[in-house]
């Protein structure tokens, strides 16, 4: 694929300093991708409710169910979530545990009775929903890979704009951060200013300091060992108002407007080691810290046919439209023997930060739920998604900033699908026991889960995680009513994924320079969730 540039997204600052590039194809499925939320009973039946409704669940998905209710209820719920990770990198293991407790869903649904035969009824809703957690700590090493963070900076320096052209050596030493041409480059500007790479000649080259000359040759040193570690944190929360309405009991249809809030936080410090014999050892480190923000607004539509015993729906969930901000910040360091002073330390600008709006891909919903009796039922949901649709674009559009990883997205992402089953049986009439299963696949091609195309850094945080394979949810729970009207859900949810994290990403291939590649690490991800729901029905 031809290269527009090493940018992956241009991005007004708002530090004085200029343009910066935050914000590629990785971090655009990050802002997309949800995950398995709601009350504790829709939880443990795999969220499948897209025709079954009268949960409170319903509101953002298919608010059609909202006209299933035949009286009003309130429900909120908490949630306990312990993620393991665990790292093989060039067969090394490591693992790392994060628990988080927290509010998971709250939400009221009015019961409106008409008297008419022919609209019975319509209601209205409220929800809070968590619908992702961000929460994931985890740490990679290994015994050093052919090619170091100071060989990935002085490729993105002898490379800047795409054409074969580098940063020239004037333009690193005069105030490279309020240079607008270098908007794109400031981890290859901070490599430079920590003496990770020098300026060799040529047409503006550079390579890595680490090594040696002999017979007038270059000599590249590996690093002896590599170390990255990552803690994410933060949530995905939802707040919806929705209207349902029934139809002579056979049609319900429903619509509601969602808000949604994004509070990201990334920190990752990375470090590499260099021994060239006993008295020489040398090494680098990179550190950055990143905080997302944002809120959008979409719409949802839905209808339920009722057949009796089976009850068919659809759903469309349109794009959400994001306004954010990405508050920023890092440093980088290294200690060489072969300078007189082999300490060096410098920091990007203070205070930045980027503003910027996404659009996410929308979701279409499709159905189906068979009512056996009083006694059980199963239902399914089918979701499918298009995340070639995600899109980023300036705040403003009269500045004219063009986003090349808008491009990389058409050319990384395909669709996803998710398959959601659920079943309920009523042992008694006051005792249930529900069970359920989730499935996501993966819309990364393989070309961007092998980083066979070049990845382009997010501002100065080169790391980034690819999966191909599915996220798998297994579900049971258990729900009791105390009287006809209160009641309690629990729910145990089991979530498995597996992903590779590149430390840096491998550069292209066709490209004079030698290419630099980076051995990924397998990362699995394990995660299990207990969620508690309180509901009165009046």
């Amino acid at each position: 694929m031809k290269k527009i540039g090493l940018f992956t997204g241009m991005l007004l600052l708002s530090c004085n300093i200029g343009l910066f590039a935050q914000g590629n194809e990785i971090d655009a499925y990050t802002l997309s991708n949800t995950g398995l939320g709601g009350t504790a009973r829709s939880i443990a039946m795999g969220g499948a409710f897209g025709a079954l409704g009268g949960d409170i669940s319903v509101i953002s998905s298919n608010p059609a169910g909202l006209g299933i209710y035949r009286s009003s209820e309130i429900s909120g719920s908490l949630d306990l979530s312990m993620t393991k990770t665990f790292t093989n990198w060039s067969g090394v293991n490591t693992d790392q545990n994060k628990t988080r407790f927290a509010p998971n869903n709250f939400g009221f649904a009015l019961y409106f009775p008409t008297g008419s035969e022919s609209i019975h009824n319509w209601n209205l809703g409220f929800s809070y929903n968590r619908i992702k957690n961000f929460n994931r700590r985890y740490r990679m090493s290994n015994d050093g890979q052919t090619y170091s963070m100071a060989d990935y900076t002085a490729w993105l320096a002898s490379n800047a704009f795409g054409t074969g052209e580098g940063i020239t050596k004037n333009e690193f030493e005069n105030n490279p951060y309020d240079n607008k041409d270098l908007a794109g480059n400031w981890l290859p500007v901070l490599g430079y200013d920590n003496y990770f790479n020098h300026y060799v000649g040529g047409p503006n080259e550079y390579q890595s300091v680490f090594g040696y000359m002999e017979n007038d040759k270059w000599n590249m040193i590996s690093p002896y060992q590599n170390n990255l570690f990552v803690n994410e944190s933060g949530h995905m929360d939802e707040y919806n108002v929705g209207f349902g309405m029934n139809i002579s009991n056979f049609i319900f249809l429903g619509a509601s407007v969602s808000v949604t809030d994004i509070n990201y936080k990334y920190t990752s410090f990375y470090d590499e080691s260099f021994v060239y014999n006993e008295t020489k050892n040398d090494n680098l480190y990179l550190e950055n810290w990143l905080n997302t923000e944002g809120s959008a607004v979409s719409v949802n539509v839905g209808a339920i046919v009722n057949l009796q015993m089976l009850r068919l729906g659809v759903a469309y969930n349109s794009p959400r439209w994001y306004d954010m901000t990405d508050y920023f910040d890092a440093r980088a360091g290294t200690y060489n023997n072969d300078y007189e002073e082999p300490a060096f330390e410098t920091w990007i600008p203070e205070k930045c930060y980027n503003e910027y709006r996404f659009r996410t891909p929308g979701k279409w919903i499709f159905s189906g739920a068979l009512i056996l009796g009083q006694s059980a039922l199963i239902s399914a949901d089918y979701e499918l998604v298009n995340y070639k649709e995600m899109e980023y674009s300036a705040r403003n559009d009269n500045y004219g900033i063009d986003f090349p990883a808008n491009d990389h997205i058409d050319n990384h992402y395909t669709w996803a699908h998710t398959l959601k089953l659920g079943a309920e049986i009523k042992a008694t009439q006051r005792f249930a026991v529900r069970a359920g299963y989730m499935m996501q696949t993966s819309p990364m091609r393989e070309v961007l889960y092998d980083n066979l195309d070049e990845v382009f850094p997010s501002g100065t945080i080169p790391h980034f995680t690819v999966t191909s394979k599915p996220t798998n949810y297994y579900t049971v729970g258990i729900g009791y009513r105390f009287t006809p009207n209160v009641y309690m859900d629990l729910s145990c949810v089991y979530r498995y994924n597996s992903a590779n994290v590149y430390a840096f990403s491998n550069t292209d291939m066709y490209k004079s320079n030698d290419p630099v590649k980076s051995i990924p690490a397998s990362l699995k991800t394990k995660t299990t969730r207990l969620a508690l729901t309180l509901g009165y029905k009046f």
